[in-house]
């Protein structure tokens, strides 16, 4: 069986330079974590909040970014951990990151994520509505907007997901030219286990890897 820093190692052969890995550890354990940032990996992305504050107790020196569906009720937890969330999909939720940041002094680098598939069973802005969202979250002080998140939709084979990848760098782009005040878009977090080389060929500077990185749930 290989080893996470082994799967990290093969992982890292795969992806160019400037190309950040966040392993996403829902369900991962402390162990497995501390073995992932031993291997090298700087930032943990997780799914739940209440998960991510019983492991950030007892890991040291990471970055946390949520990346599941936050909901308003625990945003005020959320941030007092977090160093970003990719996954503000309202202008209703990122009112409340702006209220509760305003709370403790802080700024929240946030991605807005969107749901490029149109699919009714994920959250996420749909896309032609955008850069109206942006530019209304883009007035919040207390948020800064660096850069867009989607989780497109799965297919067994990668090649049949890269059009929604494509076009989802093709809005990224759309969203930078219109030089938004008060944003700072650069980052584009696109693609997972199976799809992270096709979403990288399409344009991503940031993947989210679990399974691949970590094996297999419960072996």
């Amino acid at each position: 069986m290989d080893s996470i820093k082994e799967r990290y190692d093969e992982i890292k052969k795969t992806i160019p330079h400037g190309v950040t890995i966040v392993a996403a550890s829902k369900q991962r354990t402390i162990e497995e974590i501390e073995e992932a940032t031993r291997a090298g990996i700087e930032i943990i992305g997780e799914n739940y909040v209440q998960e991510a504050i019983n492991k950030y107790k007892k890991i040291e020196g990471l970055e946390w970014h949520i990346i599941g569906h936050l909901q308003r009720n625990k945003v005020k937890d959320a941030i007092k951990i977090c160093d970003c969330i990719q996954s503000v999909d309202s202008v209703r939720l990122a009112r409340e990151i702006d209220q509760q940041c305003a709370k403790i002094f802080k700024i929240m680098p946030i991605f807005i994520e969107v749901n490029i598939g149109s699919e009714e069973n994920k959250s996420g802005v749909k896309p032609d509505e955008v850069i109206d969202i942006i530019r209304q979250i883009a007035e919040l002080p207390n948020l800064r907007i660096e850069g867009m998140m989607t989780m497109e939709p799965y297919f067994e084979n990668p090649e049949d997901a890269r059009p929604y990848l494509k076009r989802m760098k093709q809005l990224f782009d759309e969203v930078k030219s219109c030089n938004i005040p008060n944003t700072d878009i650069k980052i584009l977090s696109m693609g997972m286990s199976n799809s992270y080389q096709v979403a990288i060929e399409e344009g991503s500077n940031m993947v989210r890897i679990g399974t691949r990185l970590f094996g297999p749930r419960g072996i």
